[in-house]
């Protein structure tokens, strides 16, 4: 390295910029797994890549008001105490997840209509694991990635 190179040094990132290489990360991701499942799941048809991308962009958006819905209602029933409160949490979360799935299938007919078709109950489900499962992969690999382990002499 000459004297006149020196090396970056990289400041932690902004919440702004994790939020955009959150939401790039993750559409990405969505991306790739919608492509598939229009590829091996008959019953998921999406007309074009640029289609797929804005589906992407809204499984997103959706995604993030459940998920944030449902953190909010679990901790507002963690705050109580005993079983009953245990029991509850358990079951909005259920509740909320499971009629996510209604919405967002409702939500693709209305902004896509006829361009966009999720497929069953059942294939939505799936694809909503699929594309959780996803994310959380990369996110371990991301992290694993990360952690610095001494080198072998």
């Amino acid at each position: 390295m000459s004297s006149e190179q020196k090396p970056t040094v990289l400041s932690a990132p902004s919440r702004r910029q994790q939020i955009f290489f959150s939401w790039t990360k993750d559409v990405l991701i969505y991306v790739v797994v919608l492509n598939l499942f229009v590829e091996y799941v008959d019953g998921v048809v999406i007309d074009s890549f640029t289609i797929s991308i804005l589906t992407a962009l809204l499984l997103k958006a959706l995604l993030e008001i459940v998920l944030g819905l449902e953190h909010r209602v679990a901790h507002f029933f963690a705050a109580w105490p005993g079983n009953l409160s245990k029991f509850l949490r358990i079951m909005s979360a259920w509740l909320i997840l499971f009629s996510s799935k209604f919405l967002i299938l409702e939500a693709e007919d209305l902004v896509f209509g006829d361009h966009v078709e999720l497929g069953t109950f059942v294939h939505v489900l799936s694809l909503v694991i699929a594309l959780m499962i996803t994310r959380l992969a990369v996110q371990r690999i991301y992290i694993a990635l990360g952690e610095r382990k001494p080198a072998a002499t």
